[in-house]
């Protein structure tokens, strides 16, 4: 590593121990020979207090492992998965097995809900239209899972059937959508124009691409965390048989453990790491009943840094991009426990009209939300960041169509880095800012050549008062206009002259804002706009704001 780089975080690290003494907990060391003990999610601890009687716990191993922590403590084995097993447990099992020396840590089958187009405000269409020299592009090809409550295809919704390659239902049903999230978001991602001159201007964001369909959702939008493993795990399976490219998650769960011991995150790193693409909705959890802003309420698994998780803008019914603001009641982050700073970027999900399952429980429950249309060419109108995951679900499959051969890590950086930066909002409310689906499609044209390079530039920050010489080493630059691209294996991202980001354990944004990653924890936002674990406000978990 580049001695001026370790220099410039120790000195950040000094700064977190002189200022941050107030917020940072010490922890001692466990002393030698300590008795074992598996970490636990939240929920778990609780059971384990409450002293519960019947506990879903998931737990990792092959089939011999779980059969013999099953025989040594007297389990249920409830069901198998690829990566373990459920559990059915007491507390006092629960405690046993935390103290097996051969369990890591365990975690709840936790409840999963649904996270409750405009294609011109992303320029969706004029990547359909091919403006610019670039082809026509509409996703045909790519195929995208999507892990949801079904796809109503007993009638032919608006070419959704002809758009479905196959179906599995990890419920024990029959996969079609009687809840009715699943198809709205289907349609948004894949969905074909309506047939009727009232319902036309209706289609999905990349409507030459297909689905698969998986459903883990139940008639009344909730489900297992076991099933929407299985479900990713069966994505990653045959992505081969399907093309599966992309896998949508517009569901999600509170975070009650680290992402790095969370199955469901667990399961979004295998997929991205085989070679998927996935896009989860940062949660519906930005504010409360009152109107109170709410800070780390980014949902699993888009707490996974694997994951591309997406906030949702209100476009206020207008193409323009200047009156765009991100939703109140958008997840900010940054996620808990591990300070990830989510989400990645925003996209349209507020007022979101897309295709209805006639008949379900949202089209029943909200019969003032119908739109247009009636029976198989009925379409609604739903708001959350569930639909904003879906319009970035179908701009991936339209960068994907157009360059096949992008990794999930290159597509993410693409649609990062070419997000519109919200001001307002900042990186904890639209991450790097509002999706350009039109610039990215062009992004991936104009960074064809690689030019081989030792080193850039130099960035002094300002951090706790402290001066940061912030070296720009690298391998690689990609040049895109007047923007600049660094990639290489020390992961930074020059954006134009002023900002760059380093993607490892220094983030300079600008010339103000610094994040400090790793063993000290700083995150500093702005010059006053918004600090954690800093001397002047300090992030409290479950609190509504910053508390000084």
């Amino acid at each position: 590593m580049n001695a001026r780089l370790v220099n410039a975080r120790s000195r950040c690290r000094r700064f977190a121990l002189a200022g941050c003494t107030a917020a940072l907990l010490l922890v001692l060391a466990a002393p030698a020979g300590a008795a074992h003990r598996a970490r636990l999610s939240a929920d778990l601890a609780d059971h384990l207090v409450a002293g519960s009687p019947s506990i879903q716990v998931i737990v990792h191993g092959t089939k011999a492992e779980i059969d013999a922590l099953a025989t040594r403590y007297n389990l249920v084995v409830k069901r198998r998965m690829k990566s373990g097993a459920v559990l059915q447990v007491t507390a006092g099992q629960l405690d046993a097995l935390a103290q097996d020396e051969s369990v890591d840590h365990l975690s709840g089958d936790i409840k999963i809900r649904a996270s409750d187009v405009t294609t011109e405000a992303i320029g969706a269409d004029q990547v359909w239209e091919g403006v610019g020299g670039l082809p026509k592009i509409t996703g045909a090809g790519v195929t995208v899972a999507l892990i949801d409550s079904g796809i109503n295809l007993k009638i032919e919704a608006n070419g959704l059937k002809k758009r479905v390659l196959a179906t599995f239902d990890f419920t024990g049903g029959d996969g079609l959508d009687r809840y009715g999230h699943g198809t709205h978001v289907a349609g948004i991602i894949a969905g074909q124009p309506g047939r009727t001159s009232d319902t036309r201007q209706y289609s999905g964001v990349a409507p030459g691409a297909f689905l698969v369909n998986l459903r883990v959702l139940g008639d009344d939008g909730s489900g297992s965390a076991s099933d929407v493993i299985e479900a990713i795990d069966w994505a990653i399976d045959h992505k081969d048989d399907y093309n599966i490219r992309v896998i949508n998650l517009s569901l999600g769960a509170p975070v009650l453990q680290p992402y790095r011991d969370d199955p469901l995150c667990e399961a979004v790193e295998r997929a991205v790491r085989a070679g998927v693409t996935v896009v989860a909705a940062a949660g519906n959890f930005g504010k409360l009943a009152d109107g109170r802003a709410v800070w780390g309420g980014i949902i699993s698994p888009g707490n996974s840094p694997w994951a591309i998780t997406v906030g949702a803008l209100d476009t206020h019914g207008t193409p323009e991009r200047s009156d765009d603001t991100v939703a109140s009641y958008s997840s900010r982050g940054p996620t808990r426990y591990d300070l990830v700073l989510k989400p990645d970027l925003v996209a349209p999900g507020s007022h979101i009209v897309s295709t209805e399952a006639v008949g379900s429980v949202l089209s029943t429950t909200y019969p003032d939300h119908h739109v247009a249309g009636n029976g198989p060419n009925a379409y609604l109108q739903l708001s959350g960041t569930s639909m904003a995951a879906g319009v970035v679900s179908g701009a991936v499959a339209l960068v994907l169509g157009h360059r096949s051969t992008l990794s999930p890590r290159n597509t993410k950086v693409a649609l990062q880095l070419t997000s519109s930066f919200n001001h307002s909002s900042g990186l904890l409310g639209a991450g790097d800012g509002s999706l350009n689906v039109i610039a990215a499609v062009e992004f991936q044209t104009r960074t064809s050549k690689t030019l081989p390079i030792t080193a850039i530039a130099e960035e002094t920050v300002e951090c706790g008062g402290v001066s940061v010489a912030v070296p720009v080493i690298t391998s690689d630059i990609l040049v895109w206009g007047s923007k600049i691209l660094v990639w290489g294996n020390n992961d930074i991202l020059v954006w134009g002259n002023n900002k760059i980001l380093v993607w490892g354990d220094i983030l300079v944004w600008g010339s103000r804002d610094i994040l400090v990653w790793g063993s000290s924890d700083i995150l500093v936002w702005g010059s006053g706009d918004f600090l954690v674990w800093d001397s002047s406000k300090i992030l409290v978990w479950g609190d509504s704001s910053p508390s000084n």
